[in-house]
């Protein structure tokens, strides 16, 4: 059997399947998501042990025969938090997460050293991890003299597991402290930040072996045979392995609490004044790239919250198919926006709004300004010459026929859903794990799930969605304008 853990922002999904893949057992439990000060996002890493401990007993008490047979276990998680260890192995602070923006200023000086992005292949976003340890550094020094580690979230879970401090390199490549190209730490990176290469964990790739589960866990599960932990990967990574989406071309959209429009690569071939992400794959000798705007179905959950209505029964009102945007519409930058702005003083806006502006009209702002800002992320994916042949819809969003509808008319390609079934980062993360303890082809594993259906661009409203993609991108620099100034 095979276990995927999945370590998200609110919680820790465990799936448990057969050799074939084939679900028998799923579980989850949260934890909390403190935000201490404004633009901070923190987690005390103990509460994903917790979690994880609690999520094994839901399965053990449902399914203690199948978790015995257990022979690999894969891991995904949140990139770029901080997960700071002294030389005891203690944590010496909550972990600092991926949406957590207190190290702007230090993101933009780390950005401006000559060769840093030539070497990572990206611009230093204020999420990723290396300008988090540059402000430990300048505000919490006594912290920063301590560090031995720096864990990312996941592989603080893999010590816990294993006891050996790895990473994968799709999550490193998260960091600012990775060679993407070279799939290796860069001594230079890391130095201007503070650091070296022994405050880094050992690397491997998402398929290869990690490690093997500690005995007394082993034991305390019910297992007398050795279990393998995979490299597994960053949680984008692993959804690209749940879905199949592997090879040049393939691709998915994501509409989760952030939105990702994900590219798979066989080549590196990075851009970063596009303020794409490229990332090394969880399989070896494969990278992707990756258009991220930070509020999603957050945008929604964000509304509903302010309306006191759920977001379902407002994604309800809404009908099934689109008839022309509409004339309220929705900057969705409530957290500052990575691709294509990198900004994390931007905030949204809604324009255009009118007296008899109701919910049913302000939900449709909401999901159609999502749908600009992934279209925003089309447009630079493809300024790095990267094109799409297929597009898998993923995440909670995808629920909405409208909201899909909208993004397919946008991008002008079709969506296509997968039919009912696990596909995700859970799913990934076992694919990994069969991928490390089986040595099996990964064209095998790597498989895209069934097509249950298409949505296709609306032909007859192209025009007019372009159009209001064009109003969309001409008011950003406004909105940039204004947290320029707010900002001095």
């Amino acid at each position: 059997m095979y276990l995927g853990l999945d370590l998200g922002t609110s919680g820790l999904r465990a799936l448990l399947t057969d050799p074939e893949g084939k679900v028998l057992d799923s579980a989850e439990a949260g934890y909390e998501n403190p935000h201490p000060h404004a633009g901070w996002s923190e987690q005390d890493s103990a509460d994903w042990i917790a979690a994880c401990e609690t999520a094994i007993a839901k399965i053990k008490s449902r399914n203690g025969a199948a978790l015995a047979a257990l022979k690999g276990i894969g891991l995904s998680g949140q990139m770029h938090g901080a997960t700071l260890i002294d030389r005891d192995g203690r944590v010496l602070r909550p972990c600092i997460l991926w949406n957590d923006t207190r190290s702007a200023s230090e993101a933009a000086a780390l950005d401006a050293m000559p060769e840093m992005r030539a070497i990572t292949g990206n611009i230093v976003f204020p999420g990723f991890t290396a300008p988090k340890l540059m402000w430990v550094a300048k505000h919490e020094p006594e912290v920063f003299a301590k560090v031995a580690k720096v864990l990312l979230p996941k592989d603080y879970l893999r010590l816990w597991l294993t006891g050996d401090t790895v990473a994968d390199l799709s999550d490193a490549a998260g960091t600012s402290w990775l060679n993407t190209g070279k799939r290796d730490w860069s001594g230079d990176a890391l130095a201007r930040s503070g650091l070296s290469a022994d405050h880094m964990p050992s690397l491997v790739e998402g398929s290869e072996v990690s490690g093997m589960l500690r005995d007394t866990l082993a034991a305390s599960w019910g297992i007398k045979t050795p279990v393998v932990v995979a490299g597994g990967a960053a949680d984008n990574a692993a959804a690209a392995c749940g879905a199949g989406c592997f090879a040049e071309g393939q691709g998915f959209v994501s509409l989760g609490t952030s939105g990702v429009l994900l590219a798979a690569k066989d080549r590196y071939a990075p851009a970063p004044e596009t303020a794409v992400h490229t990332f090394c794959h969880a399989v070896p000798a494969r990278w992707y790239q990756m258009g991220v705007i930070l509020a999603a179905t957050d945008s929604l959950n964000w509304l509903a919250r302010n309306l006191g209505q759920s977001p379902g029964d407002l994604a309800r009102a809404l009908p099934e198919q689109i008839s022309g945007p509409n004339r309220a519409m929705f900057l969705p930058y409530l957290s500052g926006e990575r691709t294509p702005h990198n900004n994390a003083a931007l905030r949204g806006s809604f324009v255009g709004l009118d007296i008899a502006s109701d919910p049913k009209a302000l939900t449709a702002a909401v999901m159609e300004g999502v749908a600009y800002a992934l279209r925003d992320n089309l447009e630079a994916l493809k300024a790095t010459g990267t094109e799409l042949s297929s597009v898998l819809a993923l995440g909670g969003g995808a629920r909405s026929r409208y909201w899909l509808e909208t993004i397919a008319t946008l991008f002008d390609t079709p969506l296509q859903l997968p039919a009912d079934g696990e596909f995700g980062a859970a799913m990934g993360a076992v694919r990994l794990a069969m991928a490390a303890a089986e040595k099996a082809s990964l064209e095998e594993i790597m498989t895209q799930p069934e097509i249950a259906g298409t949505i296709e661009p609306r032909a007859d409203l192209t025009s007019a969605y372009e159009a209001g993609y064009q109003r969309y991108a001409a008011l950003a620099p406004a909105l940039i304008a204004d947290a320029e100034r707010v900002g001095a």
